[in-house]
């Protein structure tokens, strides 16, 4: 049955039109109450705190995390076998969302249910489980995660810290330095990597109370001042051989496998943030007043606040199609046998593009929305005593969480050329053959019909447009600067794809209302992915091409990603007045 499902990349090569995707509108019941119970939580207890967790009140950041655990926020991802709910990624990445207003206390939030248990939970024994996983869903443990050395970032196969086996071979003797580790302050738990013999790079999993480890002082950050950042010492720390997470030199699979999923939450993470943000932007458009008029009567707040709002959008149907393809994929798997996790994970790894293309568009979309929002506050937004500086301090290191966007970037080509390379995608077939058709007579437009025509014509074009600058590039792959180019390209059909089938889908049940406003959002979207699509392509064809094939090209990008925009303005001031009169994000 899953080889009946959409393959990862796949949308590059598929009619939009004959697809439908998880979206918003889909939730539950049970999960629109698990988001209140949240949402709740962080509006009463956490945002009126801030002040003092910003001041570093680790004892109020860890009494606010076991306030979390008694509501059962900690539980989601974790097997019903060990106390854990274990539901689907769609309600993960709503939790994640509604905490993401939290700033700080988010990350530190993410830090216990991503990153500091995921991986107890996918590659652990039985006997770990049943150690480790009942302390961090009730609180008692905060957890941890040690990639990342002072040396080594994005690259960290290159990591320096060691573990030696023991002359009694009773334990692992762990020596090295950990850089940059979300709650170390404060956590009892750690998955740390390092290289057996300095050959095999391995997991470990490390007890606070082991002899020889230790916590270096704060990180003085720009922003997540509420969350605490430090370097883990290790010298001769002797972790018992039962505590090695998976197969000696198999830590890679531990480390890059739970990123895909780190960085959907990310990207969810950032969805939270960018709607607290835009919720301080329309309050303040409305009520602030200049020449004797509220400020949100002016096209410049009002067009600012309207791109904020189909950004947003985006990024919604962005994360959550993605969620639903992961959730669609693992639903197929037989839960029997003791290598369900392995399979488990290879059905997320089918999707770690789009994971990636998560990660970064909705990061992103948020620094975007984070700027916009200062902007709008004026001198105001830059001074603490409203939140919009928070926010904008906050929002930076997003972008270069689990991964930075250059590197997910880079990625999410090197990812389709190995797809195509190994023949799983045809897309070395069908890229040759749109090329062909760019040399020849021109390539032609696609027409559109019935709702969002022009938005599904327009997607047509540039995912034929997309196929040939790939067969253009495909003997420049090995350049970073081309890889870039094409990963906006993707980014930018993903998201638009995402934008029009979750209108389309919403607009048959929608008030007449809220069919104008599903129009205007798709209009917006659509007009700003196009415009990027344009620069990227440019760029990438002047990469790539030289004489008559880059004028060739050029002008097919000129023709096959113009987008008929009338009513854009319209369709702005009408998403900026709903904005300004819910004085929120009101999709």
């Amino acid at each position: 049955m899953s080889d009946q499902l959409p393959k990862g990349g796949e949308f590059l090569l598929t009619d939009a039109r004959a697809s439908a995707g998880f979206s918003p509108e889909d939730f539950s019941s049970e999960q629109r109450q698990i988001a209140e119970t949240t949402e709740d939580f962080v509006k009463k207890e956490i945002l009126p705190e801030m002040d003092r967790m910003e001041g570093q009140d680790f004892a109020l950041v860890v009494e606010k995390m076991r306030r979390c655990a008694d509501l059962g926020l900690f539980l989601v991802d974790i097997p019903e076998e060990f106390g854990g709910l274990e539901l689907d990624k769609a309600t993960s990445m709503l939790l994640a969302e509604k905490m993401g207003p939290a700033g700080s206390f988010s990350i530190t939030y993410g830090g216990q249910t991503g990153i500091g248990s995921l991986p107890v939970v996918y590659y652990g024994t039985t006997e770990q489980k049943e150690r480790y996983l009942g302390k961090l869903t009730s609180g008692e443990w905060i957890g941890a995660y040690c990639l990342t050395e002072p040396d080594c970032g994005s690259d960290p196969l290159s990591a320096r810290t060691t573990a030696v086996l023991s002359e009694d071979g009773r334990h692992y003797v762990l020596n090295g330095i950990k850089q940059f580790i979300t709650n170390a302050a404060f956590a009892e738990f750690f998955t740390v990597f390092a290289k057996i013999d300095g050959k095999l790079f391995s997991a470990f999993l490390v007890e606070k109370g082991y002899a020889g480890f230790s916590v270096g002082p704060e990180e003085k950050k720009m922003g997540l001042k509420g969350s605490s950042t430090a370097q883990v010492l290790l010298q001769d720390v002797r972790v018992p051989v039962e505590n090695l997470l998976g197969e000696p030199g198999k830590g890679h699979k531990i480390a890059f496998n739970v990123l895909n999923i780190g960085r959907l939450k990310v990207a969810a993470t950032a969805i939270g943030m960018a709607k607290g943000a835009f919720a301080e932007a329309a309050g303040y458009a409305g009520e602030r007043k200049q020449f004797g008029r509220p400020i949100g009567d002016f096209g410049a707040i009002r067009e600012k606040l309207a791109d904020m709002t189909a950004a947003t959008y985006a990024s919604e149907s962005v994360v959550y199609r993605v969620a639903g393809l992961l959730d669609e994929r693992i639903a197929t798997l037989d839960r029997s046998g003791s290598d369900y996790y392995e399979r488990y994970q290879k059905a997320i790894e089918e999707y770690a593009g789009e994971c990636a293309i998560a990660k970064v568009f909705c990061t992103d979309i948020l620094a975007d929305v984070v700027d916009e929002v200062v902007q709008v506050h004026g001198g105001y937004g830059y001074v603490s005593e409203y939140p919009a500086e928070r926010y904008y301090r906050d929002e930076r290191i997003q972008r270069i969480f689990e991964g930075t966007n250059e590197i997910n970037r880079i990625l999410i080509p090197t990812l389709l050329f190995r797809r195509a390379e190994n023949g799983i995608l045809a897309l070395h077939e069908r890229a040759g053959a749109a090329w062909e058709e760019i040399r020849g007579a021109g390539m032609e437009g696609i027409e559109g019909e019935g709702l969002f025509a022009g938005e599904f014509a327009l997607l047509g074009n540039l995912k034929q447009l997309f196929l040939a600058i790939l067969e253009a590039s495909w003997t420049a792959r090995e350049s970073q600067e081309v890889l870039l180019a094409l990963a906006d390209l993707v980014i930018g059909i993903f998201a638009l794809e995402s934008v029009i089938l979750r209108a389309k889908k919403a607009y048959p049940g929608a008030s007449s209302r809220k069919r104008e406003l599903l129009e205007a959002v798709v209009k917006v979207a659509a007009f700003e992915r196009a415009v990027r699509f344009h620069l990227a392509a440019s760029r990438c064809n002047a990469y790539a091409l030289e004489g008559s094939e880059m004028a060739s090209m050029q002008q097919a990008i000129g023709r096959l990603s113009t987008y008929r925009q009338e009513g854009l303005l319209g369709s702005k001031q009408l998403l900026a007045k709903a904005a300004i009169e819910a004085k929120n994000y009101m999709f």
